[in-house]
This record gives structure tokens, sequence and C-alpha cells, in this order.
């Protein structure tokens, strides 16, 4: 059988959704955790249509807030931080006692700031021009912290 390496750069949202699912079992099985379970709050216009969205995972005592996002629009309302509040909550509830988040600086680092996130490390250049910032939520043992 020959092994080649070949570009591909677009691959299907199903054949990577494929290859997390070899990630995780490969992360579940070298560390004897399987709790890893999506964890998403998504704010609906009464027609149905997305104006925002906290999604991330819950798995193995931590989380990660991998996707926050408000449509223009509706910006400067607290639909953020009501979010984050509902995503921190229910990541407590699920026994995790950090949330990570990266946040490049033209985003909203200040927001994550104030709903008692640390900043852990900055990443200059990440892109170009600007710097990429991830922060750490430490949640205490019987609730957000």
């Amino acid at each position: 059988m020959a092994i080649r390496m070949e570009a591909e750069h677009d691959l299907s949202s199903a054949e990577w959704r494929a290859l997390e699912h070899h990630l995780h079992n490969e992360n579940r099985r070298l560390t004897g955790r399987d709790d890893d379970r999506g964890l998403a709050f998504v704010i609906r216009e009464d027609a149905g249509r997305t104006i925002g969205v906290a999604a991330g995972y819950s798995w193995a005592g931590t989380s990660e807030l991998e996707l926050m996002w408000i449509d223009e629009a509706h910006r400067g309302r607290g639909y953020a931080t009501q979010l984050i509040n509902a995503f921190v909550a229910e990541a407590a509830s699920r026994g995790a006692r950090r949330i990570w988040v990266s946040s490049h600086d033209f985003q909203a680092p200040g927001l994550y700031e104030k709903a008692g996130f640390e900043r852990m490390a900055e990443f200059a250049g990440w892109p170009e021009g600007h710097s990429n910032i991830i922060l750490c939520k430490t949640i205490a043992a019987n609730g957000p912290a």
C-alpha cells in the first residue's frame, strides 16, 4: 500500500467531524475521561434567525468557549453577557473548574475580563498587527467564581 500526503485545504464538514471523532476517542482512551459534551446557547429572533451564540464543550473538569458571536445589529443589549453567564453556569453544573477562551485584541477580551476571566497569555502577531489573548475563568467548587 502506497502512502502519500496531499494538500486538502477545504475538508468537508463531515470529514472534519470524523477526524475530530478519532482524536476525541484517542483523548478519551489516554485520559480515561469520556465526559466530553457540546455546550451551546443560542439567541434567536422570533422568526428563528440566530442573533447570538456561545458554543464550545466541557470535558475532564474543563470547558472551552470556542465560538462567541453577536450579530452587529444586536450588540450593546447585554446578549453577550447573558450568553457567557449561561455558558459558565452550565459548565459549572457539569463539574468544570476552568473555562478557557481565546479572543483577538480586536474582538472582545474586555467582555471576558468583565465576566471574571483572567488573561493567561497574549500572542503578538496573531494575526499580523494584532494579538491573540488566552483567558481563563476559574470556577469555585460551589459554582461560578
